[in-house]
């Protein structure tokens, strides 16, 4: 089956496939389609972070886990996980599924994510060779530094990753939950 990137795989809330639509079309009308994001910690249990490219479609230049995107028609959402992760972030590895969650949100460029967002964990020590297409910068940041500069600067990184730190965390233990 022939994959196609710029196609979006529309779901219903059980996570089961309706259909396809072209990516930005899928955006403009807040349709629910089935996306990823991948979280890696390196053996200190610090998240590496990117900052979006500022040309992205939506939500340029804002900090966010360490990839996220959404898989092709055809395409297992593990594979393109791991697709991505080398893509975005040069990093050659397939992180493990955590879980997932919906959540809808209004976007800069007058868009709508509408996702069901299965999130991946991963470890991983090394220096990520960034595609500045997709990655203007990354960082490793540990989970309390982390959570103090999105108190003080929430609108530095991107909605879907706020929901993960507040949702997916426990407060204490810094450890990423199902």
């Amino acid at each position: 089956m022939m994959m196609e990137s710029n196609k979006l795989i529309l779901v219903d809330k059980e996570d089961r496939e309706i259909g396809t639509m072209n990516k930005m079309e899928a955006h403009r009308k807040g349709l629910l389609h089935r996306a990823f994001s991948v979280l890696l910690f390196n053996d200190n249990g610090e998240l590496l972070l990117q900052k979006r490219a500022a040309n992205k479609y939506h939500s340029g230049g804002l900090w966010t886990n360490t990839c996220c995107s959404h898989p092709m028609p055809g395409e297992s959402i593990a594979i393109a996980a791991k697709r991505r992760l080398m893509e975005e972030m040069g990093i050659d590895m397939s992180p493990e599924y955590v879980y997932k969650f919906i959540y809808r949100t209004d976007l800069d460029h007058n868009l709508i994510e509408h996702e069901l967002d299965h999130v991946f964990k991963g470890t991983y020590n090394g220096i990520p060779d960034i595609n500045p297409l997709e990655v203007e910068s990354w960082k490793y940041v540990s989970i309390p530094d982390l959570r103090e500069d999105m108190r003080k600067s929430p609108q530095c990184y991107t909605v879907w990753f706020r929901i993960i730190m507040e949702e997916v965390f426990e407060e204490n233990t810094y450890q990423i939950s199902g």
